[in-house]
């Protein structure tokens, strides 16, 4: 089957309109598999490992679009890639087509909308902290969706805002929830009490909806960018968050998340605890807990009991029984990992994580390393996990597939499955992996339908390997309510339907692919 590709150099098109092309593309008559990426080189190793690189890629610069396809004879790979530009035109018209004309800038957005006090920016990330300096300057908080912009500018921007009384969420900030308002990939949960401050995107979409589960609300939920916490930023959009949370009147309980940060701004964040009277659920990932209890603040080790340890405190029925509560679980986690165990051959003795959300990777890895597992990673804990190749795993390994990475020059994981698919195939295609454990999140701006993309190629998955006389295990844990545009019944319903063993969160389903490989 011949491979084809075209180069269309300095062009430039969004990563979501590139995704939707491709999955036009790979519907045309005769065409097994497509891709329209930009030739960053973390595109072209993905690539290779799909074997559709070819020279003429290869050769190609990271501002340079390419599309390749693969299919049944010449004549179907030419009309496809002929096809490719009326694909990216009609992708790309709806924005184009409205009527009314659009502010091109962020001041003339500001002077249509005078009453506007927040701009969501996302656009690449060279130009990111420019228009980011433009929306600070026209009074506006923001949330600065786009990555890839340097610490300098963070840093520079975070100053300004703190100066000027602004909150500046990012950059690399894809979720908040101000006065009800899901901005990013945030989920539908009702108002509440409960006051958000977090460091990591999928960790405060985990935790926001656990509480909806445990039918408690959010009154407020300010993300501020996975490197906020860093001794170089200096926590400053954590402190301001806090600050502004511990003033307001509809917050009676406070939740902060962050992968563990510096001693210095750990004891920065902890001291800010201190001097308030509302109670103060702590979560930094996997970090000791005494240092957090000793500030005053309730420490969790994992999002699950950050989230129950919060809700007990606004009243929820789970109350003192937390502990309890997550020892049941484990000890049933247990049993039922035990049985699943016999349906594996004597071979298959390693797990693999394909994590869309960050902070879901992280909690996966302590939940492993608490259990004396060494799993490899492209966001290790230990640096001797760290794997040479992202592509390729090592024995137990984890990977976080929104890792800027993976993103350059292509959507989110969150949005586009093609990735992850991709390495669910060659992962369930290794007679050693025995299971699989992956993260579903839901919410405004994700997948709309993530169990219609995973759920076939799950089911194709398990039925290779029971041909070949292998189990398969397929754990998954879906982040959302059933109010989220995908529904979160719907999703787990589909995905226990297509073979997937179903968690109620992402520690479980963490612990449960654990004691299937015989973890401690």
């Amino acid at each position: 089957m011949p491979i084809r590709c075209r180069i269309r150099t300095g062009e430039y098109h969004d990563s979501v309109a590139l995704m939707l092309a491709a999955r036009r593309l790979a519907q045309l008559p005769g065409v097994r598999d497509a891709a329209v990426v930009m030739a960053t080189a973390a595109n072209k190793a993905i690539l290779r490992q799909a074997g559709l690189l070819v020279p003429e890629i290869e050769a190609a610069g990271h501002d340079d679009l390419a599309v390749v396809v693969l299919a049944d004879n010449d004549a179907s790979a030419a009309q496809a890639l002929e096809a490719a530009q009326e694909c990216l035109v009609r992708v790309s018209e709806p924005a184009a087509a409205r009527s009314a004309p659009r502010p091109r800038t962020v001041r003339n957005a500001v002077r249509a909308q005078p009453h506007s006090n927040l701009a969501v920016i996302s656009v690449a990330g060279q130009y990111a902290a420019g228009e980011a300096w433009e929306a600070l300057k026209s009074g506006l908080h923001v949330l600065l969706f786009s990555d890839n912009v340097s610490l300098r500018d963070e840093t520079e921007l975070k100053k300004y805002a703190c100066a000027h009384d602004l909150l500046l969420m990012g950059p690399g900030c894809g979720t908040a929830i101000i006065n009800g308002v899901a901005l990013g990939f945030a989920n539908a949960v009702p108002r509440g009490p409960v006051g958000i401050v977090a460091a990591a995107g999928t960790g405060l979409q985990e935790v926001s909806t656990l509480l909806a589960k445990l039918g408690v609300g959010v009154s407020q939920a300010i993300g501020t960018g996975g490197r906020d916490l860093r001794e170089d930023v200096g926590g400053m959009t954590m402190l301001q968050g806090l600050r502004a949370l511990q003033a307001d009147a509809q917050t009676s309980v406070l939740l902060v998340v962050s992968k563990p940060p510096s001693p210095r701004i750990a004891q920065r964040v902890l001291d800010q605890v201190r001097d308030s009277v509302k109670p103060t659920v702590v979560c930094f990932l996997g970090a000791e807990t005494a240092p957090i209890a000793v500030a005053g603040a309730i420490p969790a080790r994992t999002l699950e009991e950050a989230a129950y340890l919060a809700a007990g405190r606004a009243g929820a029925s789970i109350g003192a029984l937390v502990e309890r509560v997550i020892a049941n679980e484990v000890t049933d986690l247990r049993g039922q990992g035990a049985v699943l165990r016999r349906h594996l051959g004597p071979g298959q003795k390693y797990l693999r994580g394909l994590f869309s959300g960050g902070t879901l990777a992280a909690e996966a890895l302590w939940v492993w390393k608490d259990a004396r597992m060494d799993v490899h990673s492209n966001v290790p804990l230990e640096p001797h996990l760290k794997l040479t190749d992202p592509l390729r795993s090592a024995g137990h390994s984890a990977f976080d597939l929104g890792e800027e990475q993976f993103t350059v020059g292509r959507p989110h994981p969150m949005i586009d499955y093609d990735l992850r698919i991709r390495r669910l195939r060659q992962e369930a295609a290794d007679p050693e992996v025995g299971v699989i454990v992956l993260d579903v999140v839901l919410g405004y701006g994700a997948h709309p339908d993530p169990a219609a993309e995973l759920g076939p190629v799950i089911k194709e998955a398990r039925a290779q390997a029971a041909r070949r006389h292998r189990g398969l295990m397929v754990v998954a844990s879906v982040t959302g309510t059933d109010t989220d545009p995908q529904n979160l019944g719907r999703q787990a319903k589909a995905l226990r339907e297509a073979g997937a063993i179903v968690c109620n969160c992402n520690a479980a389903a963490a612990r449960l692919a654990g004691f299937i490989v015989g973890m401690g």
